[in-house]
């Protein structure tokens, strides 16, 4: 395959895709959808866990309901598969904790004429400064 030449668009929806269905707790069971049964890997705040039906546990298991996010930055490369790597740059809050920066890294792999999320990785980004 060659590189996408769309991937920035390809990126940028996705992530758009992802968050509406993430940051609505009754919509965040579909998000199973994005990813492979058995080929998916994500790493939760150094969390590692792979295959859809164990990343909707991991989903289902987050007991917050209501996000506010701020985007600040998403960035997209091509890669030599026709996959995109997408690296996502924030800040969030959920309920009444205080707001985070965060990182988030998703990789998609082609499949047919579509994509699916092969590659999860979500840190929050608080340094252990004692």
């Amino acid at each position: 395959m060659a590189l996408n030449p769309q991937y920035e668009e390809i990126g940028k929806g996705f992530v758009t895709q992802y968050y509406a269905l993430f940051d609505d707790s009754t919509q965040r069971p579909t998000l199973v959808n994005l990813y492979n049964a058995e080929l998916s890997f994500m790493t939760f705040e150094g969390q590692q866990i792979q295959g859809a039906a164990k990343i909707l546990e991991k989903l289902q298991s987050l007991t917050f309901q209501n996000i506010t996010r701020v985007l600040t930055a998403v960035d997209s490369q091509p890669m030599f598969d026709g996959g995109v790597l997408i690296n996502v740059l924030g800040r969030l809050q959920c309920d009444d904790d205080p707001p985070h920066a965060y990182s988030q890294t998703f990789v998609l792999k082609p499949i047919g004429a579509s994509f699916f999320c092969a590659h999860d990785i979500f840190r929050l980004n608080i340094h252990n400064t004692a």
